[in-house]
């Protein structure tokens, strides 16, 4: 319905900011991401924005990329993520960081986002999988071989008894000192260390 903002920033805070076009002021919800985008002058502003209507409500959400927008549409199509959570995650991990773990399949990434749990980790990843990878487009997400042999190391060392924290800084260290490790390495180099 409001597909984007262009007016005077009258007011900045990191959950909203209050936007005037035309002598009409309009309560816009945000991110920190979208926060850290903008300025602190009251200059001009052009915000992309998401109507929510509800029964008892119409709240608006705003973003100064159009990929962050996208983004937020993807997070509220999946079931159990409302606008909030959506935008709670936009807050607390980069849209860059949000897109590469869901399509790396990287459900600790996603589970370490406050009031994200496993089942919804999993429900957000299996969801929007395919969809970040078709709206966004694959130069756009990366996706590391890493990724994917790191969470094999980590199901490998929890199966043998290894806390998932633990056994997660263990690899992250030895992701950063050896180049391209292989699952069988970081294994191996893990057991040495835990």
């Amino acid at each position: 319905m409001i597909h984007h903002l262009k007016g005077q920033l009258k007011e900045k805070n990191p959950t909203h900011v209050v936007v005037e076009c035309n002598g009409v002021g309009y309560f816009v919800h945000i991110s920190l991401h979208t926060f850290s985008l903008l300025n602190n002058s009251s200059e001009e502003v052009s915000l992309f924005t998401h109507l929510q209507v509800k029964e008892d409500s119409h709240t608006l959400f705003g973003f100064v990329e159009k990929s962050e927008k996208e983004l937020f549409r993807l997070l509220i199509s999946v079931s159990g993520v409302g606008a909030s959570t959506a935008r709670t995650m936009l807050s607390s991990l980069e849209p860059k960081q949000i897109m590469d773990a869901i399509a790396a399949g990287n459900t600790a990434t996603v589970q370490s986002i406050k009031g994200i749990g496993a089942k919804t980790a999993q429900r957000i990843i299996l969801d929007l999988k395919d969809k970040i990878l078709k709206v966004f487009g694959e130069g756009e997400v990366f996706i590391s071989q890493n990724n994917t042999n790191k969470e094999e190391a980590l199901s490998a060392l929890e199966t043998l008894g290894f806390a998932r924290k633990s056994a997660e800084k263990v690899v992250d260290s030895i992701m950063k000192q050896t180049t391209d490790p292989t699952v069988e390495t970081i294994i191996k180099l893990a057991l040495k260390k835990l």
